[in-house]
Parts: structure tokens; C-alpha cells; sequence
């Protein structure tokens, strides 16, 4: 579990509730466009940090320290009088019981992301109206997006609640001018995404990240040798992904880009598990052969 420790910066942590709320870091990078005023930027910059830290998400009361963490870069390429071209990176992360240790839930690029803002104006969402603007309606899919992601690990299924919240959000903005939103957009488009989260395909995926968290990772700091076994044998679960047409699934690439790294260093080393570790390398390679490098790291 020490060797885990190194992968994110260390912070004391208690037990906490899945249903939790978001404390955000949002950047925002201009450095793509000629800039003569900075001002506008870091205005928007803290406006949405500030949206999304002070918003009542979830009806739980939290400390502080019981909060989802997540980053959001607008990475800007384009500005036209109010209106931006971006790009958008999403993380998100919880702590793991017992210990100091982060583990990574969220990891993912929205590529078409194009908004509408002028300078002090209030954000404000509306669940029942999209905002012509795009700026408050995607950000607030993808902070229910974390919650639903993040409930997932705590409770089988927590969090289906936020991601038809999210889907909710996507079906308004299917009616509107800006792109990302239709499925017509691609398999990565913030509706595609979350119909595909809600479908019977990714059951398994779902169910496999409950175990992998709680019976997995949440029990290494107490009982290294039972956490990694469990964790291993979830892990396992993605040979049903090896069987169909899920070259193209997004949410096992989520799962996957979030995870390589952790997975990696779980099995890189430590106490000898009892899990089929060549099975799961061929599992792994089959579905994410891009990142055999990680795999062949893999050992009891």
C-alpha cells in the first residue's frame, strides 16, 4: 500500500458517505490565443470555481474534508468576441479508507466544448431550462457525472440517481446550437457517454468498480494480502468486455485510463496474491493493447 502512496499527494482522511459533494480546482489556459487582458479569463476562471464549490449538489451536510476533489482545465483555442472554443479535462478522485492514499475515479477529455461568456455575469443553472450559453449546463453534467462515478464505488449502483440527473441534462442540450451533445456527435459525446453508463453493457463495469473499490482497495490498508486478491479477482470481471463489440466503448476506456497506473502498481509488487495474473494480462491486453507496457509489469 506504501508503494500506491506515491502515485498523488498525501492527505489524512476519514471513512466518508458516498453521496458527497464536489470541492473543484478549475483552471483555465489561455496560452493558445492572443491575449490582451487577462482579466477576462481569471474572472471566468474563479466565477466557476465558485459556481461549482458553493452549489448544494447533494442534500448530505459534509465537512470539508469529506468532499469528492476534482480538477476541470478549459484548455481555450479560439475566442470570437463572447464566444470560446475549448477543450475540457475532468478529473476526479476519493480517498481510500484507512490510509492516505488517493485514488484516481475520473480521468477524461471533452474535445468539443464551445460556450458563451461575458464577463460577470452570474452562472446559475437550471436542471428544467438549458441556458443558451453551454458554459453552466456542461459543467453541472459533468459535476453529476463525478457524483455518479465517485457513488459507484461506495454503493452497487449509488449512483445511477446522478447519472440520470446528467442524462437529463444531455437530453436538453441535444436541443441546443452547440456541439458535444448529440450522439450524432460520437461515441464520445456527453450523451452517448451517459446512455452508455445506463445500459446493460456496462453493468458489469459498474458492479466490477464497487468491488474493486470497497472490497478492494478499501481493505488494503487493514489487510494488504485480502484487498488485492479482491481486487484482482473484480479486475477479472472484464473478460466479458473481450467478447463483444466493445472496441469503442468509452466508459471501460474511462475505466481504463483512470485505472492503468494504479493497476500497474498494485500487482508491480508487495504480498504474493492468490489472483490468475496471466489470465488477467491477456484480459487487460485484449481490451487496452496500447498499454501493454503497464501490463507486462503485472505479477502475483
Amino acid at each position: 500500500m506504501r508503494k500506491l502512496a506515491s502515485l498523488f499527494f498525501s492527505v489524512c482522511v476519514s471513512a466518508i458517505a458516498f453521496s458527497q459533494s464536489i470541492m473543484a480546482d478549475v483552471k483555465v489556459d489561455y496560452s493558445q490565443v492572443q491575449v490582451t487582458n487577462t482579466q477576462v479569463y481569471e474572472t471566468l476562471q474563479r466565477s466557476l470555481t465558485n459556481f461549482i464549490n458553493s452549489t448544494k449538489w447533494t442534500e448530505d451536510r459534509l465537512k470539508p474534508h469529506e468532499r469528492i476533489e476534482a480538477n476541470f482545465l478549459i484548455l481555450i483555442s479560439k475566442k470570437e468576441s463572447n464566444r470560446y472554443t475549448a477543450t475540457l479535462q475532468v478529473q476526479s478522485r476519493r480517498p481510500v479508507f484507512n490510509s492516505t492514499y488517493y485514488t484516481p475515479i475520473l480521468n477524461l477529455n471533452d474535445t468539443n466544448f464551445t460556450f458563451e461568456y461575458t464577463e460577470f455575469e452570474e452562472l446559475i443553472f437550471n436542471e428544467r431550462k438549458f441556458s443558451g450559453k453551454n458554459l453552466t449546463d456542461v459543467f453541472t453534467y459533468y459535476v453529476y457525472l463525478i457524483l455518479g462515478y465517485d457513488a459507484d464505488t461506495f454503493v452497487k449502483d449509488g449512483g445511477t440517481e446522478y447519472f440520470k440527473i446528467a442524462q437529463r441534462i444531455s437530453n436538453f442540450g441535444q436541443g441546443s446550437r452547440f456541439g458535444g451533445w448529440s450522439e450524432t456527435d460520437g461515441l464520445q459525446s456527453r450523451t452517448s457517454l451517459v446512455n452508455n453508463i445506463l445500459k446493460a453493457d456496462n453493468k458489469t463495469l459498474r458492479t466490477l468498480s464497487y468491488q474493486y473499490h470497497r472490497n478492494g482497495l478499501d481493505v488494503m490498508a487493514d489487510n494488504e494480502l485480502r484487498g488485492k486478491n479482491a481486487l484482482g479477482n473484480a479486475l477479472l470481471q472484464l473478460e466479458f468486455y473481450t467478447r463483444g463489440t466493445y472496441a469503442q466503448f468509452y466508459p471501460l476506456d474511462i475505466f481504463i485510463n483512470a485505472k492503468k497506473d494504479e493497476i500497474s502498481k498494485v500487482f508491480g509488487g508487495g504480498q504474493v496474491s492468490s489472483v490468475n495474473t496471466e489470465k488477467l494480462k491477456e484480459i487487460l491486453n485484449s481490451i487496452s493493447p496500447k498499454n501493454t507496457s503497464l501490463w507486462s509489469n503485472l505479477k502475483k
